[in-house]
């Protein structure tokens, strides 16, 4: 279905035709900004690249900000693809979560225009976009529960995975903004990923 829709409805799958045309938007959205940033992603840019029309666009997408969290879904589908074919080596459930959000920083870092459009658009997004961005909680929620090597989190748990995602978003912005480096942001992420083995249940 074409993301953006927050009408409650249910909406038939894309076809295959349509899937392609969703590709080659969220492609475009990626490489402009990549290129530069949250103000070089444009819609009218975006539909040319893309080759649709604006109008169509506007049916997948209704703002810029729903294109941009969508983008954003559309990295991380990429980053747990990756990351299943190379699972984390840590000895525990922190440890492999913490490489595993180390993982998925260092490749935000690579792209560093591109991350800050993406994260911009998160703290842009009102309710309309809510789908969206819960979209990208599930899928950031699904990728530390892979590598913690859980099926069925305890609430506490699950808790415990809320403020490690929360804390993870927070450092994205203190390092983008330029007010914290790569050691601390490692250093931080360790440190909340030790909730982890506090909210082990007792053998």
């Amino acid at each position: 279905m074409p993301t953006g829709r927050a009408t409650g409805q249910a909406v038939p799958p894309l076809t295959e035709r349509q899937e392609a045309r969703r590709r080659r938007i969220l492609h475009a959205s990626a490489q402009l900004a990549s290129r530069g940033g949250f103000d070089a992603v444009q819609m009218r840019e975006v539909a040319e690249s893309s080759s649709v029309a604006l109008g169509t666009l506007y049916r997948y997408f209704p703002s810029k900000i729903h294109l941009l969290v969508a983008t954003m879904q559309d990295q991380l589908e990429h980053m747990h693809t990756t990351l299943r074919k190379k699972p984390p080596a840590g000895d525990s459930a922190a440890e492999r979560v913490a490489e595993t959000l180390m993982r998925a920083f260092r490749a935000l870092q690579r792209e560093p225009h591109l991350a800050d459009a993406m994260v911009r658009a998160l703290t842009f997004a009102d309710r309309s976009v809510s789908p969206e961005v819960d979209t990208v909680s599930r899928q950031t929620t699904a990728i530390i529960l892979d590598a913690m090597g859980l099926d069925r989190p305890t609430p506490e748990q699950l808790s415990a995975v809320r403020v490690i995602e929360h804390t993870w978003h927070s450092a994205l912005i203190t390092w983008l903004s330029g007010r914290a480096s790569i050691a601390q942001v490692k250093i931080d992420i360790e440190m909340v990923c030790r909730l982890i083995d506090l909210t082990s249940p007792e053998d």
